[in-house]
């Protein structure tokens, strides 16, 4: 994993670099060292060349002195000396140039004094033989003596330089083996680490083919993933922008431009000619936010006014985080969006909420009177009619009778009617406090409430042990008591109500009209025995003064089950009914667990 995370970096390609930079230096370091080489040995060998040829020199010039020598002591002829006396000149100069040639070896310069001395010694019974010649002292003994005595010395200094010969061959030759040892492994060497270098360099080609195709690649794909986000700032009514925190540089995108209803890159971007743009009585307001931009990671979301090019007020909603790219460089990157219609549709919104509040306020004034106002006259005339009952209802003729009945029958229905608004506004306009209750004690409450009209009913009330919930108490009291209230009234003629409440928890995907916004649920039902209904008119109980009998069949509003629906919502919950003509109805609850 590592290995290959290397080769995918570019330090791979680098450390090939160097490697194949330093195999080249060192090859380079081996070729100089073996031409160095090279041209020594070539320097040796023609070193050992010319002091080969000055020794033949030297002994060739040695000859021709005694050559000339003979001549004269033969023919007493002394243009034979002429190569005499000439050879001492070239003897002395050959000899300095040996001596020269070998000054870098101690065993011809050791050899070099002895050949000096065999030389000088002869060229001394030279010039004594010549010297007894001149003299006409003619001694055959001596003469003959001094010529062994030179044949002797030649022939030492004949041996003399045939031992430098032979030292400057065995040199040479020291000097061809030491060449030929360097030579042999040098193209090895240099071969396998030109094969190294070029696996080195094949592997770093081929690293950057691919480093190439992948750049090809990636451009390609930023190239689509830029235009789709132009395009994407196009349909979406934004703009993004980059601050380069090295450089303190802005770049705008196109979209930018046009937010700001410029044509695309028309001016440099920059952020004081970009708050030339923005409403006078937000620019301080702006200014102050971008400040943070070089102090905190994030420019959190602020929404400000803008004065496009053709005058136009705008709404502009501004965020941006800093961001560190591949190079290790941090750049502040943000978003510039068109929010002109969702402000203008929050103001629309709030201006619609004050107006609903002022509707609120006036239901609260109509409730008020409700509750006060109007119940009022109705007890005034419930008390008149109750006294007209008492003292003169016999008076009354049949029909005075039957119209005060009907009049008492109506009052009560008001009664009644505005008795049932109240509680739907309660509901409606109640405070919610949410807290935990225990569902039993407010059953057990509602069945209390309603405790008359069971006797009377002779009615059966069975409930299973109910959950412990965070609910609004009085709603759930007043839920219970409208539900249970509904099955003692359309219960049937000489049959006593039985109803059964229920209680179990259950999982979302347990009941098909049940949302997943909540795992579990509270299913609470209440089952009747009553007259039931129509399933067809499972949902229209529900709504507000909807009724399925006459007034006259029996008693109500029509606002009870609308009230029960109406608490439910209030607890995020559902209500639903099932139905069975002559068999009954059965209400269930589902309150989130």
């Amino acid at each position: 994993m590592r290995y290959t995370q290397l080769q995918k970096s570019p330090v791979f390609l680098k450390i090939i670099f160097v490697i194949s930079v330093a195999i080249i230096f060192f090859i380079g370091g081996i070729t100089f060292k073996h031409i160095t080489v090279l041209k020594k040995s070539s320097a040796w060998v023609s070193n050992s060349h010319e002091v080969n040829a000055e020794l033949e020199r030297l002994i060739s010039y040695i000859k021709d002195a005694e050559t000339g020598q003979r001549g004269y002591i033969l023919s007493s002829d002394k243009s034979f000396l002429e190569p005499y006396y000439k050879s001492k000149i070239l003897v002395r100069k050959s000899f300095k140039r040996v001596s020269k040639l070998t000054a870098n070896s101690r065993t011809q310069q050791s050899n070099l004094k002895k050949l000096l001395f065999f030389i000088n010694k002869r060229q001394n019974y030279l010039s004594k033989s010549l010297y007894l010649k001149e003299q006409g002292i003619y001694d055959q003994e001596i003469l003959k003596n001094n010529l062994i005595i030179g044949k002797q010395t030649m022939d030492s200094i004949r041996i003399k330089i045939e031992d430098m010969m032979i030292t400057q061959h065995r040199l040479l030759k020291n000097r061809q083996q030491e060449y030929e040892s360097t030579m042999n492994y040098t193209p090895l060497l240099i071969y396998l680490t030109l094969i190294v270098t070029l696996v080195l360099i094949t592997i770093a080609f081929i690293k950057m083919n691919k480093d190439l195709v992948l750049l090809k690649n990636t451009i390609n794909t930023l190239s689509v993933a830029n235009e789709a986000n132009n395009l994407a700032e196009i349909v979406g009514g934004c703009g993004s922008w980059q601050l380069n925190f090295e450089t303190n540089t802005y770049t705008f995108s196109d979209n930018e431009y046009r937010l700001l209803g410029c044509e695309p890159q028309s001016f440099e971007a920059s952020l004081a000619v970009f708050l030339n743009f923005i409403h006078p009585e937000d620019l301080e307001f702006v200014i102050e936010k971008t400040k943070s931009i070089h102090t905190h990671n994030d420019l959190a979301p602020f929404t400000y006014r803008i004065i496009k090019k053709d005058d136009k007020i705008r709404y502009f909603r501004t965020v941006g985080r800093i961001v560190t790219i591949a190079s290790g460089d941090k750049t502040f990157i943000g978003t510039t969006s068109d929010v002109t219609d969702e402000v203008q549709a929050q103001n629309l919104i709030e201006e619609r909420n004050r107006e609903l509040e002022n509707n609120n306020k006036e239901l609260t004034a109509f409730n008020y009177i409700a509750s006060h106002d109007l119940q009022e006259p109705l007890r005034k005339i419930e008390t008149f009619l109750s006294r007209l009952v008492i003292k003169d209802y016999s008076n009354l003729s049949k029909s005075g009778q039957q119209y005060v009945s009907s009049i008492q029958s109506s009052a009560n229905r008001m009664r009644v009617l505005i008795h049932d608004l109240l509680q739907f506004s309660r509901t409606n306009k109640g405070e919610k406090v949410f807290e935990e209750a225990d569902l039993n004690v407010l059953l057990e409450n509602a069945k209390q409430e309603l405790a008359q009209i069971i006797e009377d009913k002779k009615a059966i009330v069975e409930s299973n042990q109910l959950p412990t919930m965070n609910v609004i108490p009085f709603q759930i009291q007043q839920l219970f008591i409208n539900l249970i209230s509904n099955s003692l009234k359309y219960s049937k003629a000489k049959t006593a109500p039985i109803i059964k409440i229920n209680a179990s928890i259950i999982t979302h995907n347990e009941e098909d009209l049940l949302p997943n916004s909540n795992s579990k649920y509270y299913k609470i039902s209440i089952e009747d025995n009553g007259i039931g209904f129509e399933q067809e008119y499972a949902k229209k109980i529900f709504i507000l003064f909807n009724r399925l009998h006459n007034k006259n069949e029996y008693e109500g509003t029509g606002i009870g089950l609308a009230i029960c629906k109406k608490i439910v919502e209030n607890h995020k919950g559902f209500i639903v009914a099932k139905g069975i003509p002559d068999e009954g109805a059965t209400f269930i609850i589902y309150l989130p667990a």
